[in-house]
């Protein structure tokens, strides 16, 4: 792997590594420990933040895989690179609209249990950690 496509690929992979940890990991389970906040209230700013997260984090994704495309990449940096962007993509288009209709619900008043669909959205998002940890390490020592 080239030099140049190694390091943007390595800084990318660990700002977007920072990210998903410092919101899924400690902002998250932290606001609803905060006094006053309702589980309507977390919701709703929850909606926002991982709204937002999620787009940055698809434009890390796009970055991650152009430079890993672009800098001869042995198959380990690639594999991982697919790991991660199908980790996403499973979180945006299976897991993601499920909870945002349970959310819905909840906002709207209705008394509904709790789902399951978390639960896989944070395996989800423990292995795009896992996996994230070792395609930025993968990728410091292809240089």
């Amino acid at each position: 792997m080239n030099s140049a496509s190694a390091s943007v690929a390595g800084a990318v992979t660990f700002v977007w590594l920072g990210m998903v940890l410092g919101i899924s990991f400690l902002e998250a389970p932290l606001k609803f420990r905060a006094p006053g906040v309702s589980v309507r209230i977390g919701l709703g700013i929850g909606r926002l933040v991982f709204r937002a997260l999620n787009r940055v984090e698809a434009v890390l994704a796009a970055a991650v895989v152009t430079a890993v495309a672009l800098g001869s990449s042995p198959l380990p940096v690639v594999l991982l690179t697919g790991l991660a962007v199908v980790l996403l993509a499973v979180q945006l288009a299976v897991v993601r609209p499920v909870l945002n209709r349970r959310s819905d619900r909840v906002l709207a008043g209705e008394d509904v249990p709790r789902s399951r669909a978390h639960l896989f959205y944070v395996a989800c998002e423990s292995a795009k950690v896992l996996t994230l940890i070792a395609l930025g390490s993968v990728v410091l020592t292809a240089a």
